[in-house]
């Protein structure tokens, strides 16, 4: 059977709530557009609320907040940064835009989270910063992580692209470390097109980040009046996004918990549908230790092999349903060899890389769709 493109099932549909347009549109009558605006300051207003970070500031990207974090962290030339080797490239980027080397480590299989019993051996004198990334929204392990970072003096960086409203022993993702970076990009829980935000648990680095998002300059104190003219205070760059990305923002943080909700549904359904193939050993379903409250950002599956994952998703596109791989690790990307440096082995994110699935899952998958994916895995001859 044939499917055109009206039956499909695709791998991400974007969710909206129905308050964008509305919101865009206020943005624009009210004349200011440009960043810092009033629905900027509502939405750091919200994140703060929500998540209990002292300060959140709104940036264009998630990497953008990654930046600024390497900036903040003081990194300079040579200084050594410890995270997975499975993440996006940004994760890694922040930091080598600076001088800075990733040095990347394996990951554990149940999480596909760094895995935190190989972090202490690949410290060095010029480690500088340990970047956890929560893949899928699942908490690394962050007491220990933490623990390592307060014993050698170091920051920790969360990458917490993928976790908005997920937590780890009751604490937001993003507020345990020194820095946390958020992601609102379309194919994120929470949406503005693009966007991002850099949650700043150390107070001290407030006024800092600041300057770093204005173009090195103190005018957020010009704007509140507490300077009579902005000038020059230190390095940075251009990091705010427009008003008209915050209003898209602010239109869908307030669902953000009914969203995930959504979302936590269809998750717990594949992962009860998908049992039976996980102790038949013909793949592995996402692990989430008891310490964790995830926001069902995705559902994967790990094949035993490469071969076995393109068999399932050539079968699964023939059903007109659409799966994704992920990344290719970094450690093996030609940069690496150039700009980072590989610390032990990746017995496990290498089979991740061959095995890893992710199937269709947004707020708006209906009951339907989600019967013929679950039908369409378990018919699987892998």
């Amino acid at each position: 059977m044939r499917f055109d493109d009206m039956d499909k099932i695709p791998f991400n549909r974007t969710h909206l709530t129905g308050r964008e347009i509305e919101f865009i549109s206020t943005a624009f009558s009210s004349g200011q557009i440009t960043g810092d605006g009033p629905f900027t300051k509502k939405c750091e207003a919200w994140l703060e609320k929500s998540t209990g970070t002292p300060r959140a500031l709104l940036t264009h990207s998630c990497t953008a907040a990654l930046e600024m974090a390497a900036l903040l962290a003081g990194i300079a030339p040579g200084d050594e940064v410890i995270l997975p080797s499975y993440t996006f490239v940004s994760t890694a980027n922040a930091f080598v835009l600076r001088g800075g080397v990733p040095v990347f480590i394996d990951v554990r299989a149940d999480t596909i989270n760094i895995d935190e019993n190989l972090i202490e051996a690949a410290i060095t004198p010029r480690t500088r910063a340990i970047v956890p990334v929560h893949y899928a929204g699942v908490s690394c392990a962050m007491d220990e992580i933490n623990a390592i970072a307060e014993k050698h003096n170091l920051l920790v960086i969360e990458d917490t692209a993928q976790g908005i409203g997920a937590s780890y022993r009751g604490r937001a993702l993003g507020t345990l470390g020194n820095l946390g970076a958020l992601s609102f990009h379309a194919t994120k829980n929470i949406v503005s097109g693009e966007g991002g935000a850099l949650l700043i648990n150390d107070r001290m680095m407030n006024e800092r980040a600041e300057i770093i998002r204005e173009k090195g300059t103190d005018r957020s104190r010009f704007i509140r009046g507490e300077v009579d003219k902005y000038t020059w205070q230190d390095v940075g760059s251009s990091f705010l996004p427009s008003d008209i990305i915050a209003a898209t923002l602010m239109a869908q943080l307030p669902e953000t918990e009914a969203i995930n909700a959504r979302r936590l549904a269809i998750w717990s359904r594949y992962h009860a549908a998908f049992a039976e193939g996980e102790q038949a050993g013909r793949f592995r379903r996402p692990g989430v230790p008891q310490d964790c409250g995830h926001n069902a950002h995705i559902y994967y599956l790990v094949f035993n092999s490469l071969d076995a994952r393109e068999q399932a998703r050539t079968t699964l596109a023939e059903a007109g349903i659409v799966a994704a791989t992920h990344y290719v690790p970094l450690h093996e990307a030609p940069a690496a060899r150039r700009l980072g440096r590989a610390h032990g082995t990746f017995a496990v994110c290498d089979s991740v890389a061959a095995g890893l699935l992710r199937l269709p899952l947004y707020p708006d998958l209906s009951s339907d769709e989600q019967t013929r994916v679950i039908e369409a895995v378990q018919s699987l001859q892998v």
